[in-house]
């Protein structure tokens, strides 16, 4: 089983540098520059223009649509939502900013917030969109990660989708016999099939496990061939980090 259609549509084919790096190196890349975003100094504005400029022309190398991005960034409203509380709820100094009395410490949080929120899931979006899923896994079993972990992630992304296509099925069939949830005492039927879409996969679960077992499943999941990522890789992979470590440094020096 391959996984469902809607777990690749974060993946975008290409043939960009960005396409072709390991994931392993895509993944620690990815990380290092988030952390470098979150290590420069929120009174340095310019830093985190940089940063964007940088990510926007990575997107564009990758042949990301800007509008696909802009729209994928807007999982991150409830963060924004939250930040633009900071100013009225956060204690300390006060300003006046349109006749609104805010905190100065509060404007300050939401701004960091609003701005490493964004840089983060840009830099995730960019991620996703260069990298399969299945390759995903396989860069974080080459980076050490617990064999156990990836195959519960392995089957959570193979079966999500199945998962959902029972649940529609099971919707569509209590609809057919004329059942429409309106109120709370409606309640009691969508715990009773939830409670049947449980067992159903628990069994389908034993079912797999049954057939892996009988295919010489031994604890580990077949390994494909691919070659690790050698040093013209990672150098490749690492400037990004590299920049955006320098921009902090820099910004850091100039703000102290």
């Amino acid at each position: 089983m391959s996984g469902g259609h809607a777990h690749h549509t974060l993946y975008l084919p290409g043939t960009s540098v960005l396409h072709r790096l390991p994931a392993q190196v895509k993944l620690v890349a990815a990380v290092l520059a988030v952390l470098a975003v979150v290590s420069a100094p929120r009174e340095q504005f310019w830093a985190f223009g940089v940063f964007a400029a940088v990510i926007l022309a990575l997107a564009a190398v990758a042949r990301i649509p800007p509008g696909l991005l802009a729209r994928r960034l807007l999982i991150e409203v409830p963060f924004i939502g939250f930040a633009l509380l900071l100013p009225f709820v956060a204690r300390g100094e006060r300003t006046e900013v349109l006749g609104l009395h805010l905190s100065v410490e509060g404007l300050w949080g939401a701004w960091e917030l609003m701005a490493t929120a964004t840089l983060g899931v840009a830099v995730s979006i960019l991620l996703a969109a260069t990298t399969p899923l299945r390759e995903v896994l396989t860069g974080l079993e080459r980076l050490r990660m617990p064999t156990l972990i990836v195959q519960i992630m392995s089957f959570m992304i193979r079966y999500a989708d199945v998962v959902a296509d029972e649940l529609r099925r099971m919707r569509i069939a209590r609809e057919s016999r004329g059942f429409v949830a309106s109120n709370l005492r409606h309640w009691p039927v969508l715990g009773l099939s939830a409670g049947a879409l449980f067992v159903r996969c628990f069994e389908r679960g034993e079912r797999v496990h049954l057939a892996m077992l009988s295919r010489g499943y031994d604890g580990r999941m077949p390994t494909g061939s691919e070659a690790g990522a050698g040093l013209a890789s990672w150098g490749v992979g690492l400037a990004l980090p590299a920049t955006f470590a320098v921009v902090s440094i820099v910004a850091a020096v100039i703000g102290s």
